[in-house]
């Protein structure tokens, strides 16, 4: 396979990942939202923050299957809502008992996603911009 099948590999690969994440999400989130408990205390404002950004993903992959560089911005976009979401979460769990730790392990594995989507996608639009060149 040639390097430029393997970077549009890569960037349908990830954009598959980020709908599939975002599906995910939606159907988790919607779920509680309307009523199943999940088995530990729930953050409303975070379990709407996470349900609408399960929205986000989903478009965020469409982008991304379209045109690297582009899904490259979005997954960045999506990295930094998440961490800022991540440190306030982080910090309200310190202050009591209104964040689950599982919320926390659940908001850092987003963030993580979508940080190793961005830089995943940013290469792969850095490797597009080079082959055209």
């Amino acid at each position: 396979m040639d390097r430029a099948k393997r970077r549009r590999w890569l960037q349908r690969a990830l954009a598959l990942a980020g709908i599939l994440f975002g599906i995910v999400t939606i159907f988790a989130g919607s779920r509680v939202l309307t009523g199943r408990d999940p088995g530990y205390v729930v953050f409303r404002p975070l379990l709407i923050f996470n349900t609408v950004m399960g929205v986000a993903y989903v478009v965020g992959g469409i982008v991304a299957w379209r045109n690297s560089k582009a899904g490259a911005y979005v997954a960045a976009t999506i990295f930094c809502l998440n961490a800022a979401v991540l440190g306030v979460i982080g910090y309200v769990y310190t202050m009591g008992d209104a964040v689950a730790v599982e919320s926390l392990r659940a908001m850092t594995l987003r963030t993580f996603v979508w940080l190793v989507l961005f830089l995943g996608l940013a290469w792969a639009s850095r490797e597009e911009t080079r082959s055209a060149a």
